[in-house]
């Protein structure tokens, strides 16, 4: 059954022609996240723990700032920064400064530094979707090896970004045995390098149609081919 769960959403995103379905996947699971993050449960004990603890990273901060609860994004933010603010403080009046010589710098980083890398690596709405994201890549390879259907759709699909293109690369070898990495790579190379060249194609009639020679022209593909090409290079869906 929880199986079955998995696929509807990877079914979905294959059959929306996207350039990327994944990049789809993870637009739809920020969405969610954002709506839960913002919605009454930013007010639970629990969930404000967490935010005060992880804070969010640059991305999703900015979707949560277009959201209509400012509030609720101050209130995250004043009590973040309280927590942050009073550990760092702690850290470094406790912390003994290296001396300034060169060769009498201390070779392990500060408490301090360390405290503001593991923050900075950490966002609480990236840690919701992260391993739902994770289970949708397992889906795609369980339904690669059992659904001949769902194989189709992969190979008529517009391909991927170059960041999911990867992802999938490099867990086809987790998931799959040889024989069937080496199938799953034939297909993956080549919707991959098939939309990517359609892409850019279309990205330079777009450039092309604005010179004059080409003014009466017809635009053909080209009209969206710098949103499509964002996709592609950048693995972001540009909000409508």
């Amino acid at each position: 059954m929880a199986e079955q769960l998995y696929t509807i959403p990877v079914n979905d995103a294959f059959d929306s022609e996207c350039e990327c379905p994944l990049c789809l996947m993870t637009r739809d699971l920020e969405k969610a996240a954002i709506e839960f993050t913002m919605g009454p449960s930013y007010m639970e004990d629990d969930n404000r723990e967490k935010t005060d603890k992880l804070g969010f990273c640059p991305k999703h901060i900015k979707m949560m700032y277009a959201d209509k609860n400012k509030l609720g994004v101050a209130l995250m933010l004043n009590t973040h920064m309280n927590k942050t603010n009073r550990e760092l403080k702690e850290l470094a009046d406790k912390d003994s400064p290296a001396s300034k010589g060169l060769f009498g710098r201390k070779k392990e980083k500060s408490p301090v530094v360390k405290y503001i890398e593991e923050l900075e690596s950490n966002c609480f709405v990236c840690q919701r979707i992260d391993p739902i994201f994770d289970r949708y890549v397992h889906t795609i390879f369980h339904m690669w090896k059992k659904d001949g259907e769902f194989r189709t759709k992969m190979e008529n699909c517009k391909g991927f970004c170059t960041y999911h293109y990867g992802i999938l690369y490099d867990k086809g070898a987790e998931y799959l045995n040889q024989t069937q990495y080496a199938e799953f790579l034939k297909v993956l190379n080549k919707v991959y390098f098939d939309g990517m060249e359609r892409v850019n194609s279309d990205v330079s009639w777009f450039i092309d149609k604005h010179d004059y020679r080409n003014k009466e022209a017809d635009w053909k593909n080209s009209k969206d081919s710098i949103q499509r090409a964002i996709i592609k290079t950048e693995h972001t869906i540009l909000d409508e």
